[in-house]
């Protein structure tokens, strides 16, 4: 039969092509059907300053095989995409621009930069969208949702002013971080944590009543401006007598008081600490149980403010070398020693983060994180794998009360105006037009904006249509399974857990896929610094989609790092065209005429076998499928195709095809059909593009494969004795192979085959042919009793012993000669190396490990010149 397929895959003319069918045809989308159960993933919304990275390939890749089995497995499936509008990033980038222009937000106004912003989003905002296509995405694009589209914002309103109306949400003064770089608020989950080599400052404090000093350690000591107590810990023998006495503040010259607090560790510095409650969140902590003074001296941009005295307009570190050139002169600096300490930065900019007290907007989270607790003890939500659980325990914990204004502009601004004729505020659905407590028109809403992770916690049920019940709401919510990576838990699990049981009464999902991050072929976190990141973009271009989300996939296991290469690459696109050559192969030897239902052909040894091994893997890769462990059932269904099917089948075929009757030969065509098409459905939710391409070219199919019905298990097709029976014929053509490559025979040199079999195992006397062609025989002798046994290479298996003649395997005044001169190069190199090691010149000033590599020659020499004898005395 004549196809169509090209000699050699081409991803690149293929992908976009078959891409834009599967769009075309709609195959991404479908409505609500009750009659079948749903199956329902929302992506993780990557930002729209975004360009796809590894991280977004893994994640994708993992979701998209995930769908593409659920719909093929019969559910009702939703894939449901959109972008995430991150205020802080794309604010960032905005302004950027604009700088090279010469302008500022504030010449321009919020309305114009809103415009600005909206604009960036439609020219820039979508780019991260089309790579996903590109990856091969099975999104449901009609459904595509943005966190600041109208739908999504009106769910963002609601939601804020029920929280309001429950008292969950409130404004007031309270420490936050703040970035000084972005000029913005953010949530203790949006500070990274990085060591820094510093010093330990042990400054001394005088007491007022000049009766001694206390020595206080600290690490940042141009905070000591803002203290307000020194704090000792009440058991603290050292500092009893000083508890209720004052301290004279250095260089500010106020007197403060010495407090005992718990808190205060005596083992750490001097065991007495400063208190600065404006800037610490634990001195904050402390302050408010001693009703201590609050002073704030540090501007926005993280500048000291007139509270500072002489230090007004320094920045931090300037300040802190100034302070500590006053403190040693005035000799109140007692010691500095190197310390390394934890230091928070910004997620976003990487700029040092100030803890401040600021008035912002917060919610209460005690009363959200209780039942977000009891869901994941009760099972209700399962993460996998289930240890990651612990993260998100430590965090729910010992929650904190949420910041979640911004002092941005671009994001969903709070829905919160304020009388500014008589102070009254107000937080509604809608804009007021005048103030319900005095009725005046002069009113303005808050400048401030909502942090981003507060519109994408309400993702799982806002992307649905809430808070209309609308019917994909109703019939998709809870969704079923969120894949995201470890570094986001606390980010973004757990606000959509707590935030859908409070708002649906329900929770979002009922499983977490975690998975680790994609690191270098050195196990090396990808960055700039090193410059080993890899762009996906570049490994589509040169290898194909496949190649890169097989690479990524294949041998993945939940919640662990997993390592790229080139080479992986290189070899997953390897695999894809041995998939594209096997089909052609197969596809070529079809013919016109071939039995489409197994049932009506007469199944041999070989085909039963191979139907066995084809019901078992698709059983195996459903259940880890379904356990969410994807890269086992990646590495199921490669193994079967290439190892099972290819490697064996398909040669054992060959025997049948070429030389069988025409009955034989439309059997074999049916089962070679039958395995080549579920084959490649079980390997479609791994490599979608090419398994698509070479099933248009199978006569009969349907018009798609995605579209198609994942293979069930079916035990009528269980041959448990065929199995058997074949794994002893592989292991008899194995061990021949293996004689002939300790031999060293040619490929093009055929021998001849004794088998003694077993009575158990008189199956093998009907697969000589196999054993002939496989195994590179002239002729396949069965014999019980062998003469002159000496002249043969034998080796047992569990089926039978296999003999060849030694004569016919190799030219025996040849291989003594050979096996000589290898003798003697042997020994030569055992000798050189008993040299260097009898020479205490070399043991003694070689490096360690060179003496250890010579060590280790001499044993590898030993060993073959021990099996060259061997041989040569066998000869």
């Amino acid at each position: 039969m004549e196809i169509k397929m090209e000699k050699i895959y081409n991803p690149q003319e293929c992908e976009k092509r078959i891409y834009d069918n599967w769009m075309k045809k709609g195959y991404f989308h479908e409505d609500p059907d009750p009659n079948r159960e749903p199956f329902c993933i929302v992506i993780p919304p990557p930002n729209i300053t975004g360009k796809l990275h590894a991280g977004h390939a893994l994640d994708n890749a993992m979701q998209d095989c995930i769908i593409r089995y659920k719909r093929m497995m019969g559910f009702c499936t939703l894939w449901l995409p959109g972008t995430d509008h991150a205020s802080i990033a794309t604010e960032v980038k905005i302004l950027d621009a604009m700088a090279k222009e010469g302008i500022t937000k504030e010449e321009i106004g919020r309305e114009a930069f809103l415009a600005r912003a909206w604009k960036w989003r439609d020219e820039y905002g979508r780019t991260i969208v089309e790579q996903l296509k590109r990856l091969g995405s099975s999104c449901d694009w009609q459904r595509e949702r943005f966190t600041m589209d109208v739908g999504m914002s009106n769910a963002v309103t609601e939601v804020f002013n029920r929280l309001y109306e429950k008292g969950l949400i409130y404004r007031g003064n309270r420490m936050i971080n703040w970035c000084p770089d972005c000029k913005t608020a953010l949530s203790d989950a949006e500070v990274e944590y990085e060591e820094k080599a510093s010093h330990l400052w042990h400054i001394i404090y005088p007491l007022t009543d000049e009766t001694g000093e206390l020595v206080v350690a600290t690490t940042r000591p141009e905070t000591m401006l803002g203290d307000t107590a020194v704090a000792v810990n009440p058991d603290d023998d050292r500092y009893k007598d000083m508890i209720g006495k004052t301290i004279m503040l250095p260089i500010m010259n106020r007197e403060i008081p010495i407090i005992a607090d718990s808190y205060v560790d005596k083992e750490f510095g001097t065991g007495a600490v400063k208190i600065t409650p404006a800037h610490d969140p634990n001195d904050y902590q402390i302050a408010k149980r001693h009703d201590l003074e609050f002073i704030n001296i540090m501007n926005e941009d993280g500048t000291l403010n007139s509270n500072a005295g002489k230090y007004k307009d320094y920045d931090g570190i300037k300040a802190r070398k100034k302070i500590v050139e006053e403190l040693k002169e005035a000799d109140l600096m007692k010691e500095i020693e190197d310390h390394t300490h934890n230091v928070g930065l910004c997620y976003r900019c990487n700029h040092t983060v100030e803890p401040l007290i600021s008035l912002q907007w917060f919610v209460e989270m005690e009363p959200l994180a209780a039942p977000a607790i009891k869901a994941v003890d009760d099972g209700d939500v399962k993460f996998v794998p289930e240890r990651f659980s612990k993260t998100y325990y430590n965090w729910m914990n010992n929650i904190r009360d949420w910041c979640i204004s911004r002092q941005l502009w671009w994001g969903h601004r709070i829905p919160a105006w304020y009388c500014e004729s008589c102070g009254h505020m107000m937080v509604a659905r809608s804009a007021p037009d005048v103030c319900t407590k005095c009725g005046s028109e002069n009113i303005h809403q808050d400048e401030d904006v909502l942090d981003t992770w507060f519109s994408s916690a309400l993702w799982a049920f806002s992307t649905l249509g809430w808070p209309e019940m609308t019917d994909d709401l109703k019939y998709f919510y809870p969704t079923d399974v969120l894949v995201t990576g470890y570094d986001i838990i606390f980010f973004w699990v757990a606000r959509m857990i707590f935030s859908g049981l409070e708002q649906m009464d329900e929770k979002p999902f009922d499983h977490v896929l975690i998975h680790g991050l994609v690191r270098d072929e050195q196990g090396r976190k990808m960055s700039k610094s090193l410059d080993n990141g890899i762009d996906p973009l570049e490994v589509i271009n040169q290898y194909g989609a496949d190649a890169l989300r097989f690479s990524l996939t294949i041998g993945t296991s939940p919640g662990n790092d997993m390592r790229f290469s080139s080479d992986k690459a290189e070899s997953a696109r390897n695999f894809t065209n041995k998939v594209w050559n096997a089909s052609r192969y197969v596809l070529s030897n079809l013919g016109e005429d071939v039995p489409q239902d197994i049932k009506d052909v007469q199944l041999n040894l070989i085909d039963e076998w191979i139907l066995t091994r084809l019901n078992e893997t698709s059983k195996e890769v459903c259940r880890h499928m379904d356990s969410y462990d994807l890269g086992l059932a990646c590495s199921k269904a490669h193994d079967f195709f290439k190892n099972e099917f290819c490697d064996w089948y398909i040669e054992f075929s060959k025997q049948t095809l070429y030389k069988g009757t025409a009955l034989e030969q439309s059997s074999t065509k049916a089962v070679l059909c039958k395995v080549l098409k579920d084959s490649l459905k079980t390997l479609h939710p791994f490599i979608p593009f090419v398994t698509e391409e070479i099933w248009q070219n199978i006569p009969g199919a349907s018009e798609s494969i995605m579209m198609e019905t994942w293979p069930t298990y079916n035990a009528d097709y269980i041959f448990e004795q065929s199995s058997k029976n074949i794994h002893d014929l592989m292991e008899i053509i194995h061990a021949i192979r293996n004689i002939r490559a300790e031999m060293k025979v040619p490929t093009g040199k055929k021998t001849l085959i004794v088998l003694n079999v077993s009575k158990e195992s008189e199956f093998l006397t009907t697969c000589d042919k196999y054993v002939e062609s496989l195994a590179h025989g002239n002729k396949v002798v069965f014999a019980k009793n062998i003469a002159n046994y000496d002249e043969y290479v034998s080796a047992q298996c569990l089926a039978a012993e296999v003999l060849i003649p030694l004569g016919e395997l190799v030219d025996m005044e040849k291989e003594k000669a050979r096996l000589e001169k290898e003798i003697g190069r042997a020994e030569l190199e055992i000798k050189k190396s008993t040299g260097k090691l009898s020479n205490e010149g070399f043991t003694k000033k070689a490096p360690p490990a060179v003496v250890d590599r010579e060590k280790q020659l001499l044993e590898n020499h030993q060993k073959l010149l021990a099996d060259l004898k061997n041989r040569l005395e066998s000869l």
